[in-house]
């Protein structure tokens, strides 16, 4: 016989013939979402799954710790996806992790080290990881997660007694005090964030050419599950100006800084990057690279893995590395995609989305199978309906669903493309899909606060508010700086508003308007006055909102309000009736 030593994880759904019994077919649909989920995270933890029936799954790890961080990250991602569940629904998974000698036959694994493993996911609680002491040993002191000692377990059909601790994954923390303006506390992982690489080229038509690098940089290590990486937005509004590293730490909230500058020369590349340490202002690693601009994805993937490397070498050895893919190898199109994005980052105006759409239209015609060229364009679209410079919503609408569907269907692992997709449901009043799109992005990407915003987003309009609440801090928290954190207030307003917390939703509407005096978010403002009580303030706001109104205001209504719940929408109409205002449905 063939033995090794391996680490075992076994896990099973709880409950799983109630669920059944209450509802089969939804329930074994759920089954292969989840299951889907879980063979991901498994592969990038570099595991493999060896064994599975029904709603059991048993994979084998060659590290302790990825299997561990496997077992909380499945745990986390679940948890997420049950809230959009009603209780009677939600599939929860126990999950048994053991160090043990198995017996090797072919793919499968046999034997004491895959039966421990098995019954410690029986004593597991719905929802909960139990390891083996055996185990534990090899993770204490690795893992940010506590682990609770549970005493020795005497488990079915296991001679001897077993020492069993319950490791307690405890749900990310959201930072609420990002939405408060108080003081940012490092994450429990290391946390990141990127400048923008600035342009030593000498030619300000170049700068599209060192942002789009720094966003490719950002991307790529946000993939990485296991770190905490602050968004592009954020990051960019320190372009341009001289900050020390210890005060961005404070401001930002993260641990590290990535700086560097990029000159591009005809066909040459010169690109320069290093990894400070905020809390002391010491250059961690730095490197630099000299390539033709054809290795430019060589790059980003090489400067992303030193960085990562730096900082924690355990995850690189570990955990499955994800290749920022571009997606194409036409470089002409890979400019004008860069272009495009660049215009569609830079302000919010009519004319930069129209020419950003242009460029990432260019690009799908110099190759169509680039699926960020369509992905971009999707997004330009929207962005174009959303602030009301559409002269034809329906259009657009079709177009931009159209782009985003070709963008999952040519990368169906891009959060991105599937955070367009999202959009595109709302432009389609399909609330419940744009949830199910903006899951998918952030199981992708946790990193990504354009997702948690979708996900409030799209949450809000489903009705389930609550969970709307702390998916809109994460993204807050990711993001303390962007551009877009009007938006992210108004949709915090707009949870509050159907949670009935009008006071609460009121300090968030107040803060939203004051950075932008857009037309939804000054409607949502004008419902909480509504019920408030205040409508005699919020008659004097009216005019002024509606003095710049899109001629298209009816079609754009329906894409601000795709609300699910019919009840929902007439208690939001309630507010603004008081308020007022007269609604174009």
């Amino acid at each position: 016989m063939e033995r090794k030593l391996a680490v075992i994880l076994a896990a099973d759904v709880a409950g799983y013939s109630r669920l059944v019994a209450a509802n089969e077919e939804g329930v074994l649909e759920q089954l292969r979402t989840y299951g889907s989920i879980i063979a991901d995270l498994v592969g990038e933890h570099g595991g493999r799954i060896f064994a599975s029936a029904g709603d059991s799954v048993v994979a084998e790890f060659q590290s302790a710790v990825q299997g561990a961080r496997a077992a909380v990250a499945i745990q986390r991602i679940l948890r997420r996806r049950n809230a959009d569940l009603a209780p009677d629904r939600r599939m929860e998974f126990r999950i048994g992790l053991h160090l043990g000698d198995v017996v090797v036959e072919g793919t499968n694994l046999l034997g004491d080290g895959v039966n421990v493993a098995a019954r410690l996911q029986e004593v597991a609680q719905p929802g909960g990881i139990c390891v083996s002491g055996a185990l534990r040993d090899q993770i204490e002191g690795k893992l940010d997660s506590p682990m609770v000692r549970l005493g020795d377990r005497k488990l079915k059909n296991i001679p001897r007694p077993v020492a069993v601790f319950g490791l307690d994954w405890r749900p990310e923390d959201s930072a609420e005090a990002a939405v408060l303006g108080g003081p940012l506390t490092l994450p429990d992982k290391p946390s990141i964030a990127v400048l923008p690489f600035v342009n030593m080229s000498g030619d300000p038509e170049q700068e599209y050419f060192a942002d789009g690098l720094t966003e490719d940089i950002i991307t790529a290590l946000s993939l990485y599950r296991w770190f905490f990486v602050v968004a592009r937005n954020s990051s960019f509004a320190y372009k341009g100006r001289a900050i020390d590293a210890k005060q961005i730490g404070r401001e930002l909230g993260v641990r590290y800084i990535v700086e560097g500058s990029v000159r591009k020369a005809g066909t040459r590349l010169r690109v320069s990057g290093q990894l400070v340490e905020t809390n002391t202002g010491v250059h961690l690693w730095a490197q630099r690279y000299d390539r033709e601009i054809a290795d430019i994805f060589a790059i980003q993937d090489e400067l992303a893995q030193s960085i990562v490397g730096a900082i924690e070498p355990e995850i690189l050895i570990g955990e499955s590395r994800r290749a920022l893919s571009c997606g194409t190898d036409n470089l002409d199109a890979y400019e004008c995609h860069m272009r495009g994005t660049w215009l569609h980052n830079a302000q919010d105006t009519a004319e930069h989305f129209k020419e950003a759409i242009a460029w990432h239209r260019r690009a799908i015609a110099l190759d169509p199978d680039f699926g960020r060229a369509h992905m971009m364009l999707a997004r330009a679209l929207y962005a174009q309906c959303f602030h009301g410079f559409s002269a034809a919503v329906d259009r657009d609408g079709a177009e931009l669903r159209a782009a985003a569907e070709r963008a999952v269907a040519l990368d169906d692992r891009d959060p991105y493309s599937h955070y367009a997709m999202c959009l595109a449901h709302f432009v389609g009043q399909r609330a419940h899909a744009a949830v199910a799109e903006a899951q998918r992005a952030v199981d992708l990407n946790p990193n990504l606060a354009l997702a948690h915003l979708g996900l409030g987003w799209a949450r809000i309009y489903t009705g389930q508010c609550a969970e709307a609440l702390d998916s809109l801090h994460t993204a807050l928290r990711l993001s303390p700086h962007d551009p877009l954190t009007y938006l992210f207030l108004d949709r915090l307003a707009l949870a509050h508003y159907h949670l009935a917390n009008y006071d609460e939703a009121l300090r968030s509407s107040e803060r939203g308007v004051s950075l932008r005096r857009g037309y939804f978010n000054r409607v949502v403002l004008l419902a909480i006055l509504g019920q408030l009580g205040r409508s005699q303030e919020a008659r004097a706001l009216i005019p002024d909102i509606m003095a710049n109104v899109t001629t298209n205001l009816a079609h754009y209504w329906r894409m601000l309000t795709p609300y699910a719940e019919p009840a929902q929408y007439e208690h939001f109409l309630d507010g603004l009736h008081k308020a007022g205002l007269a609604v174009v449905r």
